[in-house]
């Protein structure tokens, strides 16, 4: 109880992972865009513990949020949080494309979300590739990871890829997202739509299982 009295002198936040059960002086976090901060693999907030946490994001969300979207940034489980804001009524749930969304209870705000969620399931269903700014984080984290998984040939390819369809400023959007210089996304695209892509042998000239001559009896 000393080492409390201390720390609330001081001022301090309890993770939101890990049951909160690690703490820090309030000086100390550097928050990014999302009131976020980790120290290894424990995360704080500055909104503090995990179901308000939830409820700012939710109401901050361009197109609301999926517990699993939720997820992908707060490292966490999400679906009890969610579910407790959602029964005392501080988030809006419904089901869009049978998985149930979060968003603001403000009318004003709830009725944007909700706007932008629909046309990005309709994008998705057309085959539309949405704008970078309205992709999904858990979308933009499975692009993310799959681009990892690429050989260097392979990435610049892909990035020219999802740039051609973005279209005008698809090249600057890839890179950001991507951590590319924009001169390599827009290398790729010509590569790949300007037919400067030679498509390399599976197997080297002369590889493979050796072919059999029949051998004609002698005599």
């Amino acid at each position: 109880m000393t080492v409390f009295r201390r720390l609330k002198a001081l001022g301090y936040l309890s993770s939101y992972s890990h049951r909160g059960k690690y703490y820090t002086l309030k000086d100390i976090p550097d928050f990014d865009e999302s009131g976020l901060w980790s120290y290894e693999s424990v995360w704080f907030s500055k909104y503090g513990n995990l179901v308000e946490t939830a409820k700012e994001l939710v109401d901050e969300a361009e197109a609301g949020f999926s517990a699993s979207e939720l997820e992908s940034i707060l490292h966490v489980e999400c679906k009890r949080p969610l579910l407790e804001l959602s029964n005392g009524k501080r988030v809006h749930r419904e089901k869009h494309s049978g998985v149930y969304t979060y968003f603001s209870t403000d009318k004003g705000k709830q009725r944007s979300q909700r706007l932008l969620r629909r046309e990005q399931v309709v994008n998705l269903e057309i085959g539309v590739a949405p704008e970078i700014e309205v992709l999904t984080h858990e979308l933009k984290a499975a692009i993310i990871l799959f681009f990892s998984l690429l050989d260097e040939k392979q990435r610049r390819l892909y990035a020219g890829l999802e740039a051609q369809k973005i279209g005008h400023g698809g090249d600057r959007k890839i890179a950001d997202l991507l951590g590319l210089d924009v001169g390599t996304v827009a290398k790729g695209r010509r590569e790949l739509f300007g037919g400067e892509i030679e498509r390399e042998r599976i197997r080297k000239e002369g590889g493979g299982r050796k072919s059999l001559e029949k051998k004609r009896p002698i005599f």
